[in-house]
């Protein structure tokens, strides 16, 4: 059965920003494969000049005792809930055992340089051609993974999954994006994500496709599609940008924009969510920017689209309130 944190952010994706910072060995497949988006491909009898290629990380088979290792920096720092060890298309050839460790660092570090590793995943065993799942229980923000493979043999894909958690020091509290994934927040409703992920709207960076974004299925009867976001804390949204590229003959005809402050009542509460940007239309493939001069603090934003459709990003400039600030710098101080 597939765990519930597996629908939350890659941490270590590289599409997030994600690193391979140093392996041990890498004799048949680059390290880098680890952390790529999608799936792990295979095409049978495809030979380089080291045997078989695979679309993945792999070493060499061992003569000695020992172990092989990977260290990787996640491309969006936070507390890590859960970790796959994708053993996809390897067979008689992937390892038998593997551990996860973590650390949390400042700066940038060599590999040699990086201390403090806190075991997150005892040494477990694999089973080959899987998505091998382990939960993660530690509520504590990590910046790095180190991936042990026992003895040695081949890993596809590296999933990092939780939710991301920025460093205060780098952050403009009275002005950035409180909407964003790397500041913080989270997506937590949608009402259709048939085609690809919410998160995505709150994703690092511009999108790079229609797949790189959120999109719902084609309504055929009445009413409309949304997704609400948890802000990074409490605040005053000053600019908001709805961004449409790369959606042309599939973009949503208009959208609108509610807030909603827990402090006054819950999101599912009568009469909870308050205007921020009343419906207006939207143009294909176009990043749209709306200026919001007087709105209410806010802790969720809904975005509605009408009637369905594809966005590909969404932004929320704007301000932490002072009970904001103070929140979000003490949970801050307390996953460190």
């Amino acid at each position: 059965m597939t765990a519930d944190w597996t629908r939350l952010p890659e941490m270590a994706s590289r599409r997030m920003g994600g690193s391979v910072l140093w392996s041990n060995d890498e004799l048949f497949a680059e390290r880098e494969n680890l952390i790529k988006p999608g799936e792990a491909m295979y095409q049978p009898h495809t030979f380089g000049h080291k045997g078989q290629i695979y679309d993945g990380w792999e070493t060499r088979r061992r003569r000695e005792p020992g172990h092989d290792q990977v260290i990787i920096r996640l491309g969006l720092p936070g507390i890590i809930r859960g970790v796959i060890v994708d053993t996809s298309w390897f067979t008689g050839n992937f390892p038998p055992f593997a551990s996860v460790d973590a650390c949390a660092v400042d700066d940038h570090p060599n590999p040699e340089e990086i201390t403090g590793w806190e075991t997150i995943v005892p040494k477990s065993p694999l089973r080959g051609n899987t998505l091998n799942e382990f939960d993660v229980s530690e509520l504590r923000r990590y910046t790095h993974v180190r991936l042990t493979i026992y003895p040695d043999g081949g890993v596809a894909r590296l999933r990092v999954h939780g939710f991301p958690f920025p460093d205060a020091t780098f952050l403009d509290l009275n002005s950035f994006d409180l909407a964003a994934l790397e500041h913080g927040a989270r997506v937590v409703g949608c009402s259709n994500m048939f085609y690809s992920s919410p998160t995505n709207l709150i994703s690092p960076g511009f999108a790079t496709s229609m797949g790189d974004g959120w999109e719902t299925e084609r309504r055929r009867g009445d009413g409309n599609d949304y997704v609400t976001v948890q802000l990074t804390a409490r605040g005053v949204i000053r600019l908001a940008e709805l961004d449409t590229s790369h959606f042309k003959g599939n973009a949503p005809g208009w959208a609108a924009l509610s807030g909603c402050d827990t402090r006054v009542a819950e999101p599912d509460e009568e009469g909870a969510w308050f205007e921020l940007l009343p419906k207006v239309r939207l143009q294909p493939d176009t990043r749209h920017r709306f200026v919001l001069p007087d709105a209410n603090p806010t802790t969720h934003v809904r975005l509605d689209i009408y009637p369905d459709g594809g966005m590909a990003r969404l932004r929320l400039h704007g301000a932490l309130t002072d009970d904001g600030r103070e929140h979000f710098i003490r949970r801050w101080l307390d996953l460190r």
